[in-house]
C-alpha cells in the first residue's frame, strides 16, 4: 500500500466535511479554500469517495456534501483505498533466485501491509478528535525537536 497525494488530500477533504458538516452540507468550494486544494481536483476525489458510499451530495441552496455514514465508522484506509489505485502484489517463487530488486520490493510490500493494517484502526473521528495527538509518533516528533534545540 502506498499513500499518494490523492490519498492525503482525500483524508483532508473528508476530515473537513466531518468537521464542518455535522449540521449542514459542506460546499466543495469551502473545502477547497480551507484545505488549499484546487476545486476541480477535489471534485474528482469526491466523485470517487461518493462512488464508494462515503459521502453523498445535497442539491439546491445550502447544498454540498455530507458523510454518508458516521465518522467513527469510516477508517482512513477506506478513504485512501477509495482514491488510490492498488499496487500489484509481488510473489517470489524461489528466494534463492530472486533479484535484489524483487527482495526489496517485497520488503516495501510488507511495510505497506503494516501501514494498511494501521490505517484500518484509525477512524475519521479519531483524526478529527486529535486522538493521535498523544501518539508515539507525536512523542517522537517532540523528542526530535527537543534534541535539535539542545
Amino acid at each position: 500500500m502506498r499513500i499518494s497525494t490523492k490519498g492525503r488530500h482525500a483524508v483532508m477533504a473528508m476530515t473537513d466535511i466531518a468537521r464542518y458538516g455535522a449540521d449542514k452540507a459542506v460546499p466543495l468550494a469551502e473545502v477547497a479554500r480551507r484545505q488549499g486544494i484546487s476545486l476541480s481536483y477535489l471534485e474528482q476525489l469526491i466523485a470517487k469517495l461518493k462512488s464508494r458510499g462515503l459521502v453523498h451530495s445535497v442539491r439546491g441552496p445550502g447544498g454540498g456534501y455530507r458523510l454518508r455514514i458516521p465518522a467513527d465508522r469510516i477508517t482512513v484506509f477506506e478513504i485512501v483505498n477509495a482514491v488510490d489505485d492498488p499496487l500489484p502484489r509481488i510473489h517470489i517463487a524461489d528466494p534463492l533466485t530472486a533479484t535484489g530488486r524483487q527482495l526489496t520490493d517485497l520488503l516495501w510490500q510488507a511495510i505497506g501491509d503494516e501501514i494498511k493494517a494501521y490505517l484500518k484502526t484509525i477512524t475519521l473521528d479519531d483524526v478529527n478528535n486529535c486522538t493521535l495527538c498523544d501518539s508515539e509518533a507525536n512523542s517522537h516528533e517532540e523528542a526530535r525537536k527537543s534534541a535539535e534545540t539542545a
